[in-house]
């Protein structure tokens, strides 16, 4: 049966053990708990929350209008339905460093990263980013650090200086952040097989690498990016892209043509659901619960 049965601090313990295996892990984005219990059941490493899935969502673009009560609750929500651990994308920190990760520790998350653009971000592929300086950064990894008490809850540093600053510039920031305690690097859209390799290089620690659609960054086979050295793989927007395009379609399907019938083999049937949520084991459970009673009473 798959109840919930790992408490956040094994989770963290499980993300760490994942960790030094030295094998790739492999990490698609859920954009709802439904979605996390799939990944989970597919047989993926861990869950990961996208703060541009999350703005996306709630009908925002990604550029920092999301707040910490937006991500941290819908994480709450995805990291509770499943036994795996999840990654959260906490933007620029959310004006508290502090805070931010108190919450997120107390909401049961495994890790989170922490980018290094201005409060208005925008999406790690776009163009037209501000970054601050590394100093400032630098502080904020601290805080972040310092603000933890599991000391298995991830610090993740991410840096969007490459299509800012160019590559070199990146790989001194990504320096300064590990410096500073920051345990796994997240060097945001590298283009091709020479940046990547070429991070992996220059950085010592784990690297966690972004697969979006897209964007900036050519598509690797998971094996590939183990080959480069990598640690992480994301798949960030990849289940929401997914969802919305089979939406739209059968939207406008039954929209033109009044009915459902051409597109029902497009959905997920009710049985399949049921599967996936454990519909027939919970109903076991409550009738063991609350029929048991019946005996011997009047």
């Amino acid at each position: 049966m798959h109840f919930i049965e790992k408490e956040p601090s094994q989770k963290r313990i499980d993300f760490d053990q994942k960790l030094k295996s030295n094998k790739i892990l492999r990490v698609p984005g859920a954009y709802s708990p439904l979605t996390a219990k799939l990944i989970e059941e597919i047989g993926y490493d861990a869950v990961y929350v996208s703060g541009g899935v999350m703005a996306n969502d709630l009908g925002f673009p990604d550029i920092g209008l999301t707040t910490l009560q937006d991500v941290s609750t819908r994480s709450y929500l995805i990291s509770r339905a499943t036994n795996l651990p999840t990654i959260v994308d906490i933007d620029t920190g959310f004006k508290s460093c502090k805070e931010t990760i108190e919450t997120f520790e107390e909401f049961g998350i495994t890790g989170v990263h922490l980018e290094d653009q201005i409060e208005r971000k925008r999406c790690g592929h776009l163009e037209n980013k501000e970054l601050i300086s590394t100093d400032k950064m630098v502080k904020k990894i601290k805080e972040c650090i310092n603000a933890r008490k599991d000391q298995n809850f991830k610090i993740i540093a991410r840096s969007d200086a490459n299509s800012v600053e160019g590559i070199n510039k990146m790989i001194e920031r990504c320096k300064a952040y590990v410096d500073a305690g920051a345990e796994i690097i997240f060097p945001e859209a590298l283009q091709d097989e020479k940046e990547f390799e070429k991070v992996r290089k220059e950085l010592s620690g784990y690297l966690l690498a972004n697969m979006t659609e897209f964007g900036k960054s050519k598509l690797f086979n998971y094996k590939e990016l183990e080959n480069f050295g990598y640690n992480i793989v994301i798949y960030p927007v990849t289940t929401q892209r997914l969802a919305m395009k089979n939406v739209e379609d059968g939207l406008r399907d039954i929209y033109a043509n009044g009915h459902q019938n051409n597109i029902i083999d497009k959905m997920q049937t009710r049985k399949r659901l049921y599967e996936l949520v454990d519909y027939e084991k919970y109903n076991s459970l409550d009738e063991s619960i609350f029929n048991f009673s019946d005996e011997g009473h009047e």
